[in-house]
């Protein structure tokens, strides 16, 4: 019987500029492989680049896995593990399979006897709880609100982190970040706590954990266009 490679979880940095954030023995292993998936191959080899890979970038064998992938290719992209060689998943930002589409590929790993192997990295999610103050020990994240009724959603979270005493966590594409926190700051309690964490490992990081009544007093700006994670509490 033909030995299966193994699907290594590969961390990404959550911006440019921060590739010291990846530990080096996960450095070690993405220089090691040849066969990858990404969430976008341009990204992929301008991170990889950054890396001083001991190999040219032509060298990396790259296919992609967005959120438009048909299941029917899954099989495709897990091939290179299926004969033997060792194969790479990357996210765009921070850790594959979590908020990203990876998770499929990582599922039909499972369920086809692949070793899954998750290198330690970034994760925007966790930084953020850990940044907050909120409460770690019982928390939820709900990854994009609706874009049709996000004040509903607020609220509707809001009364669960009441109701269970628990953390809520969510993200938006950085356009939407101004609208998201104009509505948090129209519809949630004065009393509930709003944590707005963007640029996480940069230079540009901001983390601030605060009531709504005092965001109301000084709202905060300059967010537009910048990677935020939100929590609720």
């Amino acid at each position: 019987m033909q030995t299966k490679g193994k699907l290594y979880l590969i961390p990404c940095p959550l911006g440019e500029d921060a590739v010291e954030t990846i530990p080096a023995y996960a450095v070690d292993v993405l220089h090691r492989l040849t066969h990858l998936v990404a969430e976008r191959a341009k990204t992929t080899r301008h991170f990889i680049k950054a890396t001083n890979p001991p190999k040219p970038i032509s060298e990396y064998q790259i296919e992609e896995l967005n959120e438009h992938t048909p299941a029917a290719e899954l099989e495709a992209l897990l091939h290179p593990a299926l004969e033997g060689h060792d194969l790479g998943i990357l996210s765009e930002a921070g850790c594959p399979g979590v908020a990203d589409p990876g998770a499929k590929l990582v599922e039909l790993a499972q369920r086809r006897g692949v070793e899954v192997v998750p290198l330690v990295g970034p994760s925007s999610i966790l930084l953020a709880l850990m940044a907050s103050g909120m409460n770690g020990q019982s928390f939820t994240f709900h990854g994009y609100l609706s874009a049709k009724a996000p004040a509903d959603d607020l609220k509707r979270l809001e009364q669960l982190a009441i109701k269970h005493h628990q953390t809520h966590i969510f993200i938006e594409t950085p356009y939407r970040n101004k609208a998201i926190i104009e509505q948090a700051l129209r519809v949630l309690q004065p009393g509930t706590k709003f944590c707005i964490a963007a640029d996480l490992t940069l230079a540009t990081q901001f983390v601030q954990t605060k009531t709504i009544a005092e965001w109301r007093k000084v709202p905060p700006a300059g967010l537009d266009k910048r990677p935020v994670v939100f929590l609720m509490g």
